[in-house]
């Protein structure tokens, strides 16, 4: 039968248990409730880490280094204990002892008496030490000798059953957040989707602070920050960071999970300021593999310093796995849908072609075949330049000013005669345009400009070409002037013969707009309006 004392001890620290609500936070009642049943001035719970060193996991005097401050491998009496097993009890002249270390940073916390109990597990090995200290001798009698065992046994005994409750409870709900996060990222066809629901949904499911998504960018050997489900700006533009210099590179070079204590005081981690200010302190680094191939990397941020569990990194590991191979099916989609597109646009050029080709045959005032094959040549890179400036600009869409600068310098380049001094400035908005606008108002602009060149600047020697854009209410209008020659009085360009002129005024038509040329305060202005449309 147990002790009165010791029966009312373990009710003690039961209702401690009870009462908690996280792991710190037992921690912290079981030092305060060892404290109240020995009438100590301080008492210390100490794990085992890596390599056989001790972290300060809780407190009654120095809270403030929880999870800070660390002792090597056999340092200090504590570090005996942790290695041997067996307690020690100095009752007086503790800090006399060859042994004893004290804590860096607090000289001024003297003591007389020291007790330190091993905190057993399953393992014959202890899992931490339990500290007592008094300021004053402590004469131990063989009973209370016993108790302190006792007691550490009480409190072993809590973190094991706190344990055991909370990985049977986190793997049940690890595996309900694992099937979830899968089943929903493996339903978007959209890679930027499925990041955001992957930092989203792990954040949630997990319990996390903070999650983030960087992918690699293997160019430039960067890992680049892609999603996050952090509301602050400052983490949303976090750089791009060297696969040499980070953590999250070290998880894509070593194909493992690295993990980091506490990210605030870790010296290779990069960013102390901004994990102070939003309370991140634990990290655990996944990268994202598919076929041993790296993809990138998920790390996940917790807001109290803690253990990743062998469970919780596994599902993890398999989160990681589902999510890369969502990621890379979401790619082969999009190039799929490219290449049906890309045929489907070259095919609607093709006839374009054809069509210009068309209408030149039925034009014969052409002097050589060479001014015809030049004419021809001319339309076709128009709407070349389009598709050029498609691959470097987006996807669907390219900016009215992008054409005629690209026209602009292929004329120049091929039609300006030697003594001709000609100057050109392209103004306004850069709007928009779908490909099938774009590709049409590029031949109209090819032929505007080439039509100033040639016949704006016959007489003249020198002048200049202005190309403006404005956008109003959904109305687009281009202007193409020039301050060379003046037009004919009775000129109208729907009658003229002009091969040029006819098929800007069908294009303008094509593209439920209007053309019009004239002369305006000694400028010859050709003028293109339509709507504009914002679909494909």
């Amino acid at each position: 039968m147990p002790s009165t004392s010791t029966g009312k001890s373990l009710l003690s620290f039961l209702d401690a248990t009870t009462h908690a609500d996280s792991r710190e936070e037992l921690l912290s009642e079981l030092v305060a409730t060892c404290l109240s049943t020995f009438g100590c001035d301080s008492c210390d719970i100490l794990y085992r880490e890596t390599g056989d060193g001790l972290v300060l996991r809780a407190s009654t005097v120095f809270p403030e280094l929880n999870n800070r401050l660390k002792l090597g491998k056999g340092v200090g009496l504590s570090g005996g204990v942790l290695l041997s097993g067996e307690p020690v009890f100095l009752a007086k002249d503790a800090t006399k002892h060859p042994q004893y270390t004290k804590y860096p940073g607090f000289d001024d916390h003297n003591f007389e008496a020291l007790v330190i109990l091993p905190l057993m597990g399953p393992s014959p090995l202890p899992f931490g030490v339990l500290l007592f200290r008094k300021a004053t001798a402590w004469k131990m009698t063989p009973a209370e000798k016993a108790r302190l065992i006792e007691v550490s046994q009480i409190v072993s005994g809590c973190l094991r059953g706190y344990n055991a409750a909370y990985q049977a409870g986190a793997q049940i709900n690890r595996l309900g957040a694992l099937s979830e996060v899968s089943k929903t990222i493996a339903t978007s066809p959209y890679v930027e989707e499925i990041l955001q629901l992957l930092v989203n949904l792990t954040a949630q499911q997990f319990n996390y602070r903070v999650c983030t998504v960087r992918l690699l960018d293997e160019n430039r050997g960067e890992l680049v920050l892609r999603a996050t489900q952090a509301q602050a700006k400052a983490y949303q533009r976090k750089r791009a960071i060297k696969l040499g210099e980070s953590i999250a590179g070290r998880a894509i070079a070593e194909n493992r999970p690295i993990i980091v204590r506490d990210v605030q005081v870790e010296d290779d981690y990069i960013g102390h300021d901004l994990a102070v200010e939003q309370g991140l302190r634990s990290m655990v680094c996944v990268p994202l593999t598919l076929q041993d191939k790296p993809v990138g990397v998920i790390s996940c941020y917790t807001s109290e310093v803690r253990d990743f569990l062998p469970d919780e990194i596994k599902a993890l590991e398999t989160l990681a796995k589902t999510a890369a191979v969502s990621i890379e099916h979401a790619k082969l989609q999009v190039r799929n849908t490219l290449m049906q597109e890309m045929h489907h646009r070259v095919k609607n050029n093709l006839q374009q072609v054809a069509s210009l080709l068309r209408l030149q045959m039925r034009h014969s005032n052409y002097k050589s075949l060479e001014e015809a094959l030049n004419d021809c040549l001319g339309r076709i890179l128009a709407i070349a330049s389009v598709h050029d400036l498609l691959s470097r600009e987006d996807l669907d869409h390219v900016g009215i000013r992008s054409i005629a600068d690209t026209l602009v310098h292929h004329q120049k380049s091929s039609l300006m005669l030697p003594d001709r001094q000609i100057q050109f400035q392209v103004r306004g908005s850069d709007v928009t345009l779908n490909m099938s606008q774009a590709t049409q108002l590029a031949l109209v602009l090819n032929e505007l400009i080439q039509n100033a060149m040639e016949h704006g600047f016959k007489q003249t020697q020198s002048g200049e070409i202005h190309i403006n854009v404005e956008d109003k209410d959904d109305e687009v209008s281009v202007w193409v002037s020039n301050s060379g020659d003046s037009l004919p009085e009775d000129f109208d360009p729907t009658v003229v013969s002009n091969l040029g002129l006819k098929i800007v005024d069908n294009l303008a038509r094509a593209l439920g707009g209007k053309f019009k040329m004239s002369n305006v305060l000694g400028w010859t202005v050709s003028e293109v309006k339509f709507p504009k449309v914002t679909g494909e």
